[in-house]
């Protein structure tokens, strides 16, 4: 299971990041300042840091520039957040040695997409785990989470930001069945309160954009009395 070190002297930052990391799967430790991050890297061996830049005392570039130039840290891909979101700000970090820069105020889904991305090669997934692919392809359809674009028969599909993440999620994951419960945690998050019917609408609305017939789905398959699954198709 990865261990992510969790940097940031903003505390509801720091909780929000921590719930929500843990909430999919991963161990979390966390550092409110840099000398403390620093410490912990070198006893813990995080296998990923996510690292603000305006820490008190050291900020997060010199911190990075410890790392980086320890031959045990050297290698931990390093995500920065920052409010700035300055150019120059994007390409110190990147220069430093930073897999990736994040402008707060952030989304915390493509903050956990950017991290599955960077532990990808670490945690190669194994038999019947959820994966994160580059570019599906399924027939007459192409989903591309990196660009959060889908395209059938070449053409871009307008799709809203949840049905793009529930496309995603069943296509990643062709012949796995979700319940509509599971379904409303992974992309309507913790926080929602809705019911499962919004579930159901929103697969009506991506068969509509998807499929030739929505009667009878090529893609999107109804589990009678449990929920969805993405069609295996070869």
């Amino acid at each position: 299971m990865p261990l992510i070190l969790v940097v940031d002297d903003e505390i509801n930052v720091l909780q929000l990041l921590k719930f929500n990391l843990i909430k999919e799967g991963y161990q979390v430790i966390t550092a409110t300042n840099g000398r403390d991050a620093i410490k912990l890297t070198g006893e813990e061996k995080p296998d990923l840091i996510i690292l603000d830049i305006m820490l008190p005392e050291m900020d997060g570039y010199d911190v990075l520039r410890n790392l980086k130039a320890n031959r045990q840290s050297a290698q931990i891909p390093v995500i920065m957040l920052s409010a700035r979101d300055e150019e120059l700000d994007k390409v110190v970090g990147l220069e430093l040695g930073a897999e990736d820069y994040i402008t707060k105020p952030f989304s915390i889904r493509e903050l956990l997409a950017r991290v599955k991305v960077h532990l990808r090669h670490r945690y190669p997934p194994s038999a019947g785990e959820e994966v994160v692919r580059d570019e599906v392809r399924a027939s007459r359809l192409v989903i591309r989470p990196e660009k959060y674009e889908a395209l059938l028969d070449g053409v871009k599909l307008e799709l809203t930001q949840k049905e793009f993440e529930l496309l995603h999620l069943l296509a990643v994951n062709p012949g796995r069945v979700f319940t509509r419960e599971v379904l409303l945690e992974r992309i309507w998050g913790y926080d929602y309160n809705g019911k499962s019917r919004t579930v159901d609408v929103h697969i009506r609305y991506l068969r509509q954009k998807i499929e030739k017939d929505p009667a009878n789905p090529e893609y999107i398959e109804t589990v009678r009395g449990v929920g969805y699954r993405f069609r295996e198709i070869r």
